[in-house]
């Protein structure tokens, strides 16, 4: 597997655009497009909120009604949720309008939206929006990354990421973009992730991978706690790589699920150390669980934490917090068998052992702890699964964006 440049265009056959059309911001991109020259076969997971914006449903019905995609319209700024048949009927009109601009079927586009909920979408600016993605979509890689700029909310960087890998003779490509901040838990976060591969594989293996895939990925995130009502990730394969169709469970279909979950987890990563007013990507790694559902139990207890969180922003290495989330995650477990471990490009140290304090630098802990990606490692010796979790830590910063958010 080759980690290349790129993101949403990096496979054959895909083009991106972003452009301004003032939805709610000003003098920025808040519109992007990603177009495929073939049809896709396409996957996609969705929010388990009750509440779901008109965008998540109109692309149920698109992905699990089985139409070849050819296009995803995403605005930023306004979610469209909580908005009723009149939202619904907006995301058939943004269709419609990216249909004749790209003279594609309508119901082969694709929309999402993020951003305020309770607003309707100003859709006389969408559709201009949208011709002005026609008339703009590139193959590039500068387009790839305008693109993703154009989906941010409260993002403060772009989120892209691509490998290339070998299937029989032939190079395929996996690449992707992504957005979120804040309102991030999943089950499925306000993050929305968009992937493409010129992969030829079959719909139902394509939804497999993808479905088993944000388990360990986008699942395993979280900034505050809130599960948003927008949340997608969508999966277009266009098999311009001409590869043996992915059609069983074998050699080549793991190869693609490695190079997915490549993507999928650069994605997640960079979404939970992007959280809002946050200073550092905060990962827990639960190893030596009794079983593989325990260790993510156990993982995303401690990655939620808010005690835990605020101690990691101070820089304080406050272990008891840690133990404290650990036990109260509803699993089963011997206290007075964990170690517990910091890590970072500062180094690694053992904080607790069989469930006691080391001991330990002080000083040592915070050097480690002043990193902008720190870990914590708790040995369950419980037995052999493990489980990754990433969030971030919890600042000042987090209240005064969510104070006036829709100011």
């Amino acid at each position: 597997m080759e980690i290349i440049a790129g993101g949403v265009t990096a496979a054959r056959g895909f083009e991106a655009a972003a452009a301004e059309a003032q939805i709610k911001y000003k003098d920025r991109k808040d519109m992007a497009l990603v177009y495929s020259q073939a049809p896709c076969v396409t996957a996609g997971t969705f929010t388990t909120n009750v509440v779901k914006a008109a965008p998540v449903k109109w692309d149920q019905e698109v992905v699990y009604g089985g139409e070849e995609a050819r296009a995803v319209v995403i605005n930023s700024g306004i979610a469209n949720a909580c908005t009723g048949a009149e939202g619904y009927g907006y995301c058939k009109e943004t269709a419609a309008a990216a249909a004749k601009a790209l003279h594609i079927p309508e119901s082969s586009v694709l929309v999402a939206s993020t951003g305020v909920i309770g607003m309707q979408l100003p859709i006389d600016r969408i559709a201009k929006g949208v011709g002005l993605l026609a008339e703009s979509k590139a193959s590039t890689e500068e387009a790839g990354l305008e693109a993703a700029k154009a989906i941010m909310t409260t993002d403060t960087k772009p989120k892209y990421a691509a490998v290339r890998i070998r299937i029989g003779d032939k190079d395929v490509t996996v690449g992707g973009m992504c957005k979120g901040s804040g309102m991030i838990h999943p089950n499925m976060c306000t993050m929305l992730a968009f992937v493409t591969t010129d992969a030829a594989i079959t719909k139902e293996l394509l939804q497999k991978a993808l479905s088993e895939d944000v388990q360990d990925t986008y699942n395993m995130i979280s900034v505050d706690g809130d599960t948003s009502t927008n949340d997608t990730v969508l999966l277009l394969a266009n098999g311009m790589a001409e590869n043996p169709v992915i059609d069983r469970e074998d050699e080549n279909y793991q190869a693609f699920k490695e190079a997915l979950h490549y993507v999928n987890t650069e994605l997640a990563k960079k979404i939970a150390g992007d959280g809002e007013g946050a200073t550092c990507l905060f990962e827990v790694k639960v190893i030596g669980a009794a079983s593989k559902a325990d260790a993510v139990t156990l993982s995303k207890s401690v990655v939620t934490s808010s005690l835990t969180k605020a101690a990691i922003y101070g820089h304080d290495a406050n272990w008891g917090r840690i133990l404290c989330a650990l036990g109260y995650a509803g699993v089963q477990f011997d206290p007075e068998k964990v170690d517990l471990y910091f890590e970072s490009a500062a180094g690694k140290l053992k904080i607790i052992e069989n469930g006691v304090s080391t001991g330990y630098s002080e000083e040592e802990a915070t050097k480690i702890l002043s990193e902008n990606y720190v870990t914590a490692i708790a040995d369950m010796k419980m037995g052999t699964c493990s489980a990754t979790a990433w969030g971030c830590d919890l600042t000042h910063e987090y209240v005064n964006i969510n104070a006036d958010y829709r100011s």
